[in-house]
């Protein structure tokens, strides 16, 4: 799994005109992506991470706060432009196999108490966003199994 977070003091996903999910921060936008090897255990392991992160104002994270999270899936977290001038969705898992890994990702960010909205998995979704910071990071379950240097 990729996650992009970002701190925001808001954020919504809208499909066709609705809104189908909205935080009001401070709290985090996930948006997550889903690769052939990810398994049930790598979307608790991230959840548990990314809920823990100490990154809100105050080095708090969304299960000390608590504060919201809006997550959103995105495919496009494994494109790869390497060659040529059409990205790859090869490294993308499909909807029959990211749908269920999400959803197991919400459910275990819930679980530590964190106010969970989402968007609509598949559809064409709009994402706003006030990014507060601004502050990105990446969060790569390949990253978390590498032992770290220094």
């Amino acid at each position: 799994m990729r996650i992009v977070l970002q701190v925001v003091s808001r954020a919504a996903v809208t499909v066709a005109d609705r809104t189908v999910g909205e935080i009001d921060g401070p709290g985090l936008l996930a948006l997550v992506g889903v690769t052939h090897t990810d398994t049930p255990e790598t979307a608790v392991k991230l959840a548990e991470k990314v809920a823990g992160l100490r990154i809100l104002p105050g080095e708090t994270s969304c299960a000390d706060r608590p504060a919201p999270m809006l997550v959103v899936s995105q495919f496009t977290l494994y494109g790869d432009v390497r060659r040529g001038r059409r990205p790859s969705w090869s490294h993308a898992a499909p909807g029959e196999v990211s749908e269920p890994l999400f959803e197991a990702f919400v459910r275990a960010v819930r679980d530590r108490g964190v106010t969970v909205e989402t968007g609509e998995f598949g559809a064409h979704m709009e994402v706003s966003l006030v990014n507060d910071g601004p502050l990105t990071v990446i969060v790569d379950s390949d990253e978390l199994e590498r032992p770290r240097r220094g």
